[in-house]
């Protein structure tokens, strides 16, 4: 049997959500991120992807699984004692989100697949969502997540280096008040973003982990600041290796005519997201 075929009744779930973008989120994310910019205002543009603040998921406590997350219900079909990673996505900018006003999000499971990784089997599941406001349409967005045996962490495996040359580069070092921050404003109660006990002795990770969204809002941020003037058609990321709380994460990025390419190192000055966007 295919997974098509095992997963038939789920493929092509579809629900609808609405959001009010109310300044507040955006707000204290700009007050977590450290970044000495004015309140939002209605009418003031949402930056990319933070969006994620607004459009949550909030199953009751008592449907989480041990690791905080692999809620059942929604889209998504219950995958029991398979761990849950956000592996990468795209989105494409048609409009702008604004403040103030209320985002409808229509979403749909639209694949799931089996796979062979290099810990064993993998399920990857992609959903696409469709964020739509009073003019119609303004984000389309693909999101993969990676469902895989909770195998615990045996060291991260030889990554690459990336070989362009940055025109800017941004260095933090992301630490538990950030990630704390980051979870509680999108909802997300995944404990390697915040129990440290959990986190190294149940996942067997050297400390706690940098939630995937969260540096991919880092990258697209990098582009905004360092080309305020160039807006983005669209942007694809991809999750290559685990960042660790504590250590440093480095942010670079280089432009061409048409595109800009962006990306994420570890301390070890290896790629641990990278990313690449086109210019509208």
């Amino acid at each position: 049997m295919t997974s098509d075929e095992r997963y038939a009744s789920a493929i092509g779930r579809t629900e609808c959500t609405r959001a009010s973008l109310d300044a507040g989120p955006a707000d204290r994310l700009t007050a977590a991120l450290d970044y000495a910019d004015p309140a939002f205002s209605d009418g003031d543009v949402l930056p990319h992807a933070w969006h994620w603040l607004y459009f949550h998921a909030m199953p009751r406590a008592s449907l989480l699984s041990a690791d905080g997350r692999g809620a059942s219900g929604g889209l998504m079909p219950p995958f029991p004692g398979l761990a849950r990673m956000w592996a990468g996505g795209s989105f494409t900018f048609l409009a702008p989100l604004r403040i103030g006003e209320t985002i409808e999000r229509r979403s749909q499971l639209a694949s799931i697949t089996e796979k062979s990784g290099r810990s064993g089997p993998l399920v990857v599941t992609r959903i696409e969502h469709d964020y739509a406001g009073p003019t119609g349409s303004c984000v389309r967005e693909r999101q993969e997540i990676v469902l895989r045996q909770p195998t615990g962490y045996s060291g991260a495996a030889d990554g690459e280096r990336a070989t362009t040359q940055p025109s800017w580069s941004r260095e933090i070092i992301p630490d538990e008040v950030l990630l704390f921050c980051f979870s509680a404003l999108t909802y997300n109660p995944h404990r390697i973003h915040y129990d440290l006990r959990y986190a190294t002795e149940a996942e067997g990770y050297p400390g706690l982990l940098v939630q995937g969204p969260l540096t991919c809002v880092l990258l697209l941020d990098l582009i905004r600041r360092s080309l305020p003037d160039r807006p983005l058609a669209a942007f694809e990321y991809r999750a290559m290796r685990p960042l660790i709380c504590g250590r440093a994460l480095a942010l670079k990025g280089a432009a061409t005519a048409d595109s800009v390419e962006v990306w994420a190192e570890d301390d070890r000055g290896l790629v641990a997201m990278r990313g690449r966007a086109s210019f509208a």
